[in-house]
Parts: C-alpha cells; sequence; structure tokens
C-alpha cells in the first residue's frame, strides 16, 4: 500500500478517531467532574428530602368452587359457582368495594401540612417534627366550587383551631374532640399533635376521586399461575393508613362474597315461603272435597285396578312438581337452549303424555269411583306437595346457615419496614451517572458544533500555507491586565517580547521572522501588512511582538497601526497615540512629527492617532503612498496592523501598497468558512496572501490524542 493510500484512510471523514474522543473528555474534564458532581449532590439530596412511600400487602384465597353442605347432594350443586382470578380482581377494585372504604375511613378529606415548597416536607421529617391531624368527619356545602380550606392551630394546648375558606375568610371555630357546625359545615376533630400557629391545607374530594385515587395505587395480582391466590398491595406515605385501607378492602370483599353465594338460597326461599300458604289451603280445600263426597256416598273405597291408577297418578304428578321447581332454579342459571334444559323439558312432556293416557283410563270407571278417585288424587297430590316443599324449606335453609363463600383472606395486611421508594442508593447512583452521560453529551455536542480552527492542516487544505501557530501565553494575559491598571507603565510591562523573551509565544514568533525573510525576498517591497477576518483575534500582539523580535536581530522596523477606528497598538507600545496616521493623512502634521520611540532598539512606531469619521477615504489619499514610500526607504522593514477585512474594506487599500500580507486566525473562533472567505475578499481585490499565523494556540488533548502536532518548550534561565 502506498503512503498516499495510507494518508487517505487516515483522512477518511467517516472514520471514528478514538484518540480525538478521549481528547475532548480530557479537555472538558473539569466540566464533567463538576457536572457529574451536582447532579450527585442533587440525587443524595433528593434521597433524603423525598418523602419515603411504605408498601403493605395482604393474601386472599379464591377457591374454584364453593358449595353449601356436601349431604346436601344436588341441592349443593346448584349453588356450585365456578371463580376466575381475573373476575375476581375486576370485583375487588370495583366502586361497590371501593366505595365502602372510601366511606368507612373519610378517604374523601385529605390532609396535607403548610410546608416550604419542594424541601419543607422533608425538612421537617429529618428534624422529627411531622405535625399531626386526624379528622373523623368533615362535611361541606355541595355548592362550593373548589372545597379547598385552610386550618390554623390557634391554641394546641386548649385544642382550639380556627378553619379558613381559599380567601381566608373564617368558616368555623372549633375544639378538638367536640363536633364544629355552622352554616352546613360539619367538623370533628380527634386529634391535633403540632404546635400553635401550624396551618394545614384542607381538601375536600369527591367520593369519585377518592376511589380513582385507591384504584391507581391498589395492586392486585394472581400468585403463581391459577393458583388462585390474590395478593393485594397498597402504597403511600403513612404505614398505619394504608395497612387499615387494605384490611377494609379485604374485608368488604369477603363480606361480598358470602353474600353473594348466599344470594341464591335466599331467593329460593322467598319463592317457596310465598307458595306454602297456597298450596296448603289448596291441600285443605281437597281434604274438605274428599270428606264431604264420602258421607254423601257412604264411605266407597276404591277398587285394586282404581288403587294402583292412583298411585301411579300421584306419583306422575310428584315427578312433575319437582320438574316445576327445578325449572324455576335452573332458568335463573341457564338458557333454554341449554342441554340441561332441554332435557327437563323433554322429561315434562313425557310426563304429560303419561298422565294423559291414565286420565283416559280412568274415564273407563263408573262414575263414582272416578269421583272417588279424582278426589283422592288431588288431596294425595297436594299433600305431597305440600310435604316436599316443607323439606326444600328446610334444605334451602341449612344452605344459606352453612355458605361461607369462596374466599379466605390468608393474611391480614401487614406494612413494610422499609420504604419501597425512593430507594435511595439506586437514586443517587443513577443521578450520578445521569449528569456524568449529560456532561459528556454536552462536551461531545460542543465539539461537533465547534467550527473554530484547531488544526493547522485544515487551514492549508484550502491553500493557505501557516507560517507559525504561536501559543497561547499565561504572560501575556498578565500584561493584560497590568495595561487595564490606572498607574503609569512602560514598554517592558505591556510587550512581551521585552518582558519575557524566553516566552514560547516569542520563540514561535522567531520562527515566523525566519519564514517571512524567505518569503519577502522576491516581494516588491519590505512593507508587511497584517490583517485577518475578525476583531480580538490577537493581530496587534502579533505585530507588535514581531517587529520587536525582528529589531532585536538588529534591522530597523516601524510599525503603523491603520486601524484608525478601533486601534489600541499604542497600549503595548506604552506611547501617546496622538499625532499619529489619521493626523498626517488630513494634512495636519509631518511625518517626523509621528514617529514615536517606544524603548526598543531600532524599533519606532505610528499611533492611528484621533479617529476620523472617513478612515476609507484618508487611506486613498496619495499621502498615505508617499507615507508607504518614505517608510520603505527608511527602514528595514514596515508592519502595518489593518482592521478585519470582513468588517471594512481599509486592508484591501493598504494591501495594495504592501509587498506581503499575512492573515492572523484566533485558534478555536475563526472558523476554515470564514478564514477562506477573508483570503477570497482580498484575492478580489489583487492582493495575494503569502501565509496564514494561528495565534492564541491551546495545547489541547483533543489535539495531542487527535493527531496534531503541538508545541514543545525547550528553553533555559540564565541566573
Amino acid at each position: 500500500m502506498s503512503v498516499t493510500q495510507n494518508t487517505q484512510i487516515r483522512q477518511d471523514p467517516n472514520s471514528i478517531d478514538l484518540g480525538k474522543l478521549l481528547g475532548i473528555l480530557l479537555d472538558n474534564r473539569w466540566n464533567i467532574i463538576t457536572v457529574t458532581f451536582i447532579f450527585a449532590v442533587l440525587g443524595i439530596a433528593y434521597s433524603l428530602l423525598a418523602t419515603p412511600i411504605y408498601k403493605a400487602d395482604t393474601l386472599i384465597q379464591v377457591e374454584e368452587k364453593s358449595t353449601g353442605m356436601p349431604a346436601l347432594g344436588d341441592m349443593g350443586e346448584l349453588f356450585a359457582s365456578e371463580s376466575s382470578a381475573s373476575t375476581e380482581i375486576e370485583i375487588i377494585k370495583s366502586r361497590m368495594i371501593l366505595g365502602k372504604t372510601v366511606d368507612k375511613l373519610n378517604l374523601t378529606t385529605v390532609i396535607e401540612p403548610q410546608n416550604l415548597p419542594l424541601i419543607g416536607k422533608g425538612l421537617a421529617r429529618l428534624q422529627s417534627d411531622t405535625p399531626l391531624l386526624i379528622v373523623e368527619r368533615f362535611e361541606v356545602p355541595n355548592d362550593i366550587d373548589e372545597p379547598v380550606f385552610t386550618l390554623i392551630a390557634v391554641d394546641v394546648e386548649a385544642g382550639k383551631y380556627n378553619l379558613l375558606d381559599k380567601n381566608d375568610k373564617l368558616l368555623l371555630n372549633g375544639e378538638v374532640g367536640k363536633l364544629a357546625q355552622k352554616n352546613g359545615y360539619d367538623l370533628f376533630i380527634s386529634k391535633l399533635d403540632t404546635q400553635s400557629g401550624q396551618k394545614f391545607n384542607i381538601t375536600k374530594r369527591s367520593r369519585l376521586d377518592a376511589i380513582q385515587w385507591l384504584q391507581q395505587n391498589l395492586v392486585v395480582s394472581e400468585r403463581g399461575k391459577q393458583t388462585g391466590i390474590l395478593q393485594l398491595s397498597f402504597t403511600g406515605e403513612s404505614r398505619m393508613e394504608i395497612e387499615a385501607i387494605l384490611n377494609d378492602i379485604s374485608q368488604n370483599y369477603f363480606l361480598q362474597n358470602v353474600a353473594r353465594n348466599s344470594a341464591e338460597a335466599e331467593n329460593s326461599l322467598d319463592f317457596l315461603r310465598k307458595h306454602l300458604p297456597d298450596v296448603k289451603s289448596q291441600l285443605t280445600i281437597s281434604e274438605d272435597l274428599l270428606n264431604k263426597f264420602r258421607q254423601e256416598n257412604e264411605s266407597i273405597d276404591l277398587g285394586l285396578e282404581a288403587k294402583s291408577t292412583l298411585d301411579v297418578m300421584v306419583t306422575i304428578e310428584a315427578q312433575l312438581n319437582e320438574l316445576t321447581f327445578k325449572e324455576s332454579e335452573i332458568s335463573q342459571r341457564f338458557t333454554k337452549e341449554h342441554p340441561a334444559y332441554v332435557a327437563l323439558l323433554d322429561k315434562r312432556k313425557t310426563l304429560l303424555s303419561e298422565r294423559e293416557r291414565l286420565n283416559q283410563q280412568i274415564q273407563k270407571l263408573p262414575k263414582t269411583q272416578r269421583e272417588v278417585l279424582r278426589l283422592t288424587r288431588d288431596v294425595e297430590v297436594n299433600q305431597q306437595i305440600y310435604v316436599q316443599l316443607l323439606n326444600k324449606v328446610q334444605e334451602l335453609n341449612i344452605v344459606k346457615a352453612s355458605t361461607v363463600g369462596n374466599v379466605r383472606i390468608l393474611d391480614e395486611a401487614q406494612s413494610y419496614t422499609k420504604a419501597v421508594k425512593p430507594k435511595k442508593v439506586l437514586v443517587v447512583v443513577l443521578s450520578t451517572m445521569l449528569g456524568g452521560m449529560l456532561a459528556i453529551a454536552i462536551a461531545f455536542v460542543r465539539a461537533a458544533f465547534h467550527r473554530g480552527v484547531e488544526n493547522p492542516d485544515e487551514i492549508e487544505a484550502i491553500g493557505l500555507p501557516v507560517y507559525a501557530s504561536v501559543p497561547m501565553s499565561d504572560w501575556q494575559i498578565e500584561l493584560e491586565k497590568k495595561q487595564k491598571s490606572k498607574h503609569k507603565i512602560g514598554v517592558e510591562d505591556t510587550l512581551l517580547a521585552v518582558s519575557n523573551p524566553a516566552d514560547l509565544s516569542i520563540e514561535a514568533l522567531r520562527s515566523l521572522r525566519t519564514s517571512l525573510h524567505f518569503a519577502m525576498m522576491e516581494a516588491k517591497n519590505n512593507i508587511l501588512m497584517i490583517s485577518g477576518p475578525s476583531p480580538g483575534i490577537g493581530k496587534s500582539f502579533v505585530s507588535a511582538n514581531m517587529a520587536a523580535v525582528v529589531a532585536k536581530a538588529g534591522q530597523k522596523v516601524l510599525v503603523i497601526d491603520a486601524d484608525m477606528r478601533k486601534g489600541r497598538m499604542e497600549r503595548q507600545m506604552a506611547v501617546d497615540p496622538k499625532p499619529g496616521l489619521s493626523t498626517y493623512l488630513s494634512g495636519r502634521a509631518t511625518i517626523e512629527n509621528l514617529i514615536k520611540q517606544p524603548g526598543v532598539e531600532n524599533l519606532e512606531f505610528i499611533g492611528r492617532g484621533e479617529v476620523p469619521p472617513n478612515p476609507s477615504e484618508l487611506l486613498m489619499h496619495p499621502r498615505f503612498k508617499e507615507l508607504m514610500d518614505w517608510a520603505s526607504e527608511n527602514y528595514d522593514l514596515v508592519i502595518v496592523d489593518t482592521p478585519p477585512i470582513l468588517a471594512v474594506t481599509d486592508p484591501a487599500i493598504v494591501g495594495a501598497h504592501a509587498g506581503t500580507s499575512l492573515l492572523v486566525g484566533r485558534f478555536g473562533q475563526n472558523a476554515v468558512k470564514e478564514i477562506e472567505i477573508t483570503k477570497q475578499r482580498f484575492e478580489q481585490n489583487g492582493i495575494e496572501i503569502k501565509g496564514f499565523i494561528l495565534n492564541a494556540v491551546v495545547r489541547k488533548a483533543s489535539s495531542y490524542y487527535g493527531g496534531n502536532y503541538g508545541y514543545y518548550n525547550y528553553e533555559y534561565k540564565s541566573k
């Protein structure tokens, strides 16, 4: 594989540079540590201040079948009922069951002590100073739109309190242990344990809202598969309250289950009790008719054939009556298309046809015997029906008394000693991880959207050679602080090349001096223009210190501050900017009056002068060309510092007189596109940019691990 192919592989934009990613993390390590620490502290604070949520549970067994008395046989099977876990779960969570709990425990009244927002409740709990208010009864008028009230403990020792509405209007004056009533408001408080002046928020919610609150916090599930064991669990802030709620729910469910299983027997009993008087009166009438007929006909006995027919008729009638009872009971469970119902109807049809046959046979008997047979049959049939009804009533009474339901409470409600929420360790770990991931994500996002140049290769890719990379100097930062002070300072306190000539930034400018020597050999003159794309990138710093470096090498250098708008180079040179360039161009001073001596051998300076209203027009005046020609003849090197080209057109005017032009850009601030547009702007004006100076380079781990070259410290310290 060739070297060119290797280079192309290294520069593949689709590849992931793990070294650069590691460098980004190292560059942002303090931000990552700070954000992670903040999130960890927030997690710890939340774990300590968050209200603990406790959990209580209970176990209920739902049997597959529930029978009354096994000894009853068919009667017991009649009242058997299949049970389904999913059906029972929905019954438990129904309004029928939960509504009774809401009414008994007064869950429509919500009490909350007034504390500081967010952290007040947690602080009160940590200080073991949680106020206690128990309201047994609270009724408000139905026309209240927002039933939100405030209760103030006026005198705790005397048990006195005031009840206010949302507008702080007094509604009630009450005392603990006594019912307070006024204007439709009823309030009974059984316990008030707090300090005088403590306020409570009391909200009266609707019964439906309280039931929905129970449904949201109640969890009912079957333990195992088809075991019939239901586990009821409830979560809340008070362990005593959630235990009371669960116990009441399980008890209500148990009682309704027993009542449901005994309901069918009760319905059958009601039916039989209603018919007993009618059957008894019918039996009495039949007996009276039979006795009367016998007295009138002197006690006629039946023959053997008639007696056997009578027995068969009575048996058939008894079976028909039995089918009638069974039909009334089976119709409550099945439709007429059910096989059991169809079989019952077929049996009745057979018995009716047999009874009809016997009736035809009886018609052949003598009239007297027929009448006796009819009356005797009525008596025996009614007597058998009456006895059968009495037996059924006794059996149903036994079934009802022995009904225990198919539900059994296995475990009473008991709450866990430790809170289930919040899980303190997990909260702290997750919050710390979230903070770390968020900080890392922010670092990567900032790096992705950061367009500032950090690699000289990016600049050279647009056809602009990089002559020097000037490192960021901590010494220069201190000098800038001195410049802002009010006391008088000299050039040794403002110019880095004078105050600390061994600084890495000055070493980089010495390297630039060597590069410029060869770059200006073929230039039309010895004038060097320095510009850039935007303000605040360090053009004046590079111009002044490079001039000092060249001057120390024995060459005579002139520095001209051509930024007549916002130039501040006189601060670094520690001289007065007036008179300056604008003064000369406006014809109010000669060249000799402009020259300032900053205190460095072979280095002279021309300031910007007063700020003119028309800097561009002054630069186009012939006097500026005269100044450039004079400076080129009298100095070995002329450095002209100009404003940014993307802001004003002044550099294009100055560049026409300069033999060499350089651009300055700041590390991490100027984008490649911005530098490319700057280069194109000069080229449109016929000015060739020789090279680029990357200023204020910061040694970053992302650049180091990403494969970019940096700079090295190789200096000595004199005694």
